[in-house]
């Protein structure tokens, strides 16, 4: 079997946050169990939001031309994705919402024109999230993960976890937690061997 490919996305307008130190751990753990891993910094991409102009309604291509078509690409060619935003106002981070929305043109794609779906790929690609909140609020992760199942689901793969924490603001934060660090290294692992698991079984099944 080809070697596992995943993309990994800081969402963060921070380089050296909290939840960009958490996603390093998990790519870390990724590449330890085997896998490729292209990691792309939103902060760093040209891209527009979404101008709403209806232009992906006859072909479900974007007609807006920048980095997003580059960051798509490579996400849909991936066996798997790891998207890592902060919490924004009970949301993801700008930068991450952007790249979501610019998405619109993929769900006109697999929803109204061709109805079926995007990838051709048998074994249902699995997702992972990682997000952190200043907050302890009891809802403060509702909103964001509802619009990430969303998401994860307009790009033909499901939300297989997500890692989740509170009390978390200033640069920093999270290396007073050395538990956090661990899971999300140790998830990181485990997402890859899952993805081993996934496409082996179904490279068997073609033979």
């Amino acid at each position: 079997m080809e070697q596992i490919k995943i993309v990994a996305i800081y969402g963060s307008p921070r380089r050296n946050g909290n939840t960009a130190t958490l996603l390093k751990k998990a790519v870390a753990g990724a590449r330890d169990s085997g896998a490729q891993v292209e990691e792309i910094v939103l902060r760093d991409l040209k891209m527009s939001p979404c101008l709403e102009i209806f232009g992906c309604t006859k072909s479900g291509e974007c007609r807006l031309k920048d980095d997003f078509q580059k960051a798509r690409d490579k996400i849909m060619a991936s066996h798997g994705l790891i998207l890592a935003s902060p919490v924004f106002f009970y949301t993801v981070s700008a930068h991450t919402k952007i790249l979501m929305d610019r998405f619109q043109s993929l769900w006109v794609k697999k929803y109204w024109i061709d109805k079926t779906p995007l990838n051709s790929q048998k074994v249902t690609r699995k997702g992972l999230f990682i997000s952190v909140g200043a907050t302890k609020g009891k809802k403060l992760f509702d909103g964001i993960l509802l619009s990430m199942r969303y998401f994860f689901d307009t790009i033909d793969m499901e939300l297989w976890k997500a890692l989740l924490y509170r009390r978390l603001d200033f640069e920093g934060d999270v290396l007073k937690f050395p538990a956090y660090l661990d899971e999300a290294y140790e998830t990181g692992k485990e997402y890859v061997e899952l993805l081993n698991k996934d496409f082996a079984a179904s490279a068997r099944e073609e033979k």
